[in-house]
């Protein structure tokens, strides 16, 4: 009975530790005509509004859609929590959440006997989400403490989709991006050609197919930019917990610099 309670604590307060861990993402509110788009932001330690620092800004799947400021950081708040990575790298770290009502890419979805089906549009006009998010990037990355020259983005599924669109909206602004199980309407590429970028996806998904992820890998390397492209063979849509264990995945994006 004692060793139940000892594992029972111990549990408890792996979980509270958690939970304040993700504490330290400070929640804001940006208001632009009325809209608002909740995001968390993690300050480097001992932050000072002197100095400049790198900016990751981090698009979260459909999954973690909604209005609480918190579902966001499910997958990918630990990541930039490590102390490790606290330790080596001085960086701003922005989790926004897109509401339930809005995607972050523009992609059209249709479902089919529960099986979903993804068209991504070349061009268009962003959704309300992005829409928002651009205009909180635009604000927010004129901070004088914002290095303008390191600057990047990331994301998974919804998110990676979500990444491929900011890129081609922003193609100046980034200094290097991710995409996890993500995709793009491939005539888009041209648009972020000259960014670099590493790509994820599991070999075995059947919600967003790898062939999206290679389509985008393919025109770019057709464009004269070979991404980094990885899959996991045995992975199906979580191909992010993969992603998040590459050792050289946040040393790789923070080597880059405009």
């Amino acid at each position: 009975m004692k060793r139940i309670s000892t594992v029972l604590l111990l549990f408890s307060l792996s979980i509270a530790a958690f939970a304040q861990d993700l504490s330290l993402y400070k929640k804001e509110v940006f208001v632009t005509n009325g809209d608002t788009l909740k995001y968390r932001i993690l300050y480097p330690k001992n932050f000072d509004s002197q100095k400049k620092y790198p900016v990751i800004l981090f698009l979260h799947g459909r999954g973690e859609s909604g209005s609480d400021n918190e579902k966001q950081l499910a997958n990918g708040g630990k990541l930039f929590l490590n102390e490790n990575f606290r330790n080596n790298y001085e960086v701003i770290t922005i989790f926004p959440q897109c509401a339930s009502n809005s995607y972050w890419a523009n992609v059209a979805i249709d479902t089919v006997n529960t099986k979903r089906f993804f068209t991504f549009v070349k061009g268009g006009k962003p959704t309300k989400a992005m829409n928002l998010l651009l205009q909180l990037t635009n604000s927010y990355f004129k901070n004088s403490f914002v290095d303008p020259g390191k600057i990047y983005v990331g994301g998974l599924s919804m998110g990676g989709m979500g990444t491929f669109e900011i890129l081609r909206r922003k193609p100046k602004t980034f200094a290097a991006a991710f995409a996890i199980c993500g995709g793009d309407n491939v005539l888009n590429a041209k648009k972020y050609k000259h960014v670099p970028l590493w790509i994820f996806h599991g070999g075995l998904d059947d919600v967003v197919t790898p062939q999206f992820s290679f389509g985008v890998y393919r025109e770019l390397k057709k464009l004269g930019n070979t991404p980094k492209f990885t899959v996991y063979l045995k992975a199906n849509h979580n191909s992010w917990d993969n992603a998040f264990a590459e050792p050289e995945l946040l040393p790789w994006l923070l080597s880059h610099k405009k």
